[in-house]
């Protein structure tokens, strides 16, 4: 199995919301802000090949199905499809997707799904040959989203993702797509049913495995958010996604489980350590990924 890191379209967000409770004196270390206070961010895709025979895409980002005035709103960089692109670069074409892992349906998780915008067009699914994996209770909050993130959904996705006929909404560790190649746990914390998965790793003498890459999603957006208390503002509940993170990060040190981030714009993969104190952080860090072989 061969592992790239896929760049999407790029974003740039309020420094603040991404930081949550963290002073921007502090935050601004991490990331610098433009004169607007937006912080750089990618929309990084995972993907897999092959994995459990198949090829997988784990998200597909924010894509280019805003209209010019939501593009400028939300800070997306460029028109075009860059994951379209990028995907080409390393020699797929979206028809050549054979599974599509959705962590959650926020647009800048899964706006990659869709065509570029264009006027007088309604959204268009791309991936005709992929199934579309998403966890059962997100589902059903992208069908009845709260105001606290309504925007944060696309109306069209959820009926286009149906209509397909390739929708598999996952309830429990695995799907029938990926069989026991990955392994799905589930975060509430950011919204509610956010799915990570898991590339399984070795088995070991004790009945677990080892190794392996977890695709961290918003739970872990990037290096700065490996600090436990640090959330953004988008968070639902932040002290819920603390206590989550924690035994998260434990579980991915204790197994040498490698995080793979989405928005951090610098670092696609990198393994998890803690000091002493008891401090998260990150070693062995690694900017792309291109055909690379996951070593135990």
């Amino acid at each position: 199995m061969k592992l790239w890191s896929i760049r999407g379209n790029t974003q740039k967000l309020d420094g603040g919301a991404m930081f949550g409770n963290a002073p921007k004196a502090l935050w601004q270390k991490w990331a610098a802000p433009d004169d607007l206070n937006r912080i750089e961010l990618a929309c990084r895709a995972l993907l897999a090949s092959p994995l459990g025979g198949k090829t997988v895409l784990f998200e597909t980002g924010i894509g280019a199905f805003f209209e010019p005035k939501l593009r400028e709103r939300y800070g997306v960089q460029e028109p075009r499809h860059v994951l379209i692109e990028s995907l080409r670069e390393a020699g797929f074409e979206h028809e050549d997707i054979d599974v599509v892992v959705l962590s959650h349906l926020h647009f800048d998780h899964a706006g990659g799904l869709l065509a570029p915008w264009t006027e007088g067009r309604p959204p268009e699914l791309l991936f005709p040959n992929a199934t579309f994996v998403v966890g059962a209770e997100h589902w059903q909050r992208a069908l009845r989203p709260h105001p606290r993130d309504r925007a944060s959904f696309i109306p069209e996705l959820p009926g286009l993702l149906e209509a397909s006929g390739r929708l598999e909404v996952v309830e429990g560790e695995y799907s029938q797509a990926l069989g026991k190649a990955v392994r799905f746990s589930f975060s509430d914390g950011h919204t509610p049913g956010l799915m990570l998965a898991e590339i399984v790793g070795q088995p070991t003498a004790d009945g677990t495995t080892r190794g392996g890459v977890v695709f961290c999603a918003d739970l872990v957006p990037g290096r700065s958010w490996v600090h436990v208390p640090i959330t953004m503002g988008y968070d639902r509940n932040a002290e819920l996604l603390i206590d989550e993170k924690r035994r998260f990060l434990e579980d991915k040190l204790a197994r040498h489980v490698h995080l793979f981030f989405t928005h951090d714009p610098q670092c696609a993969m990198a393994e998890v350590t803690c000091d002493e104190k008891g401090r998260f952080g990150t070693t062995h860090e690694v900017g792309e990924l291109k055909a690379r072989t996951l070593a135990a």
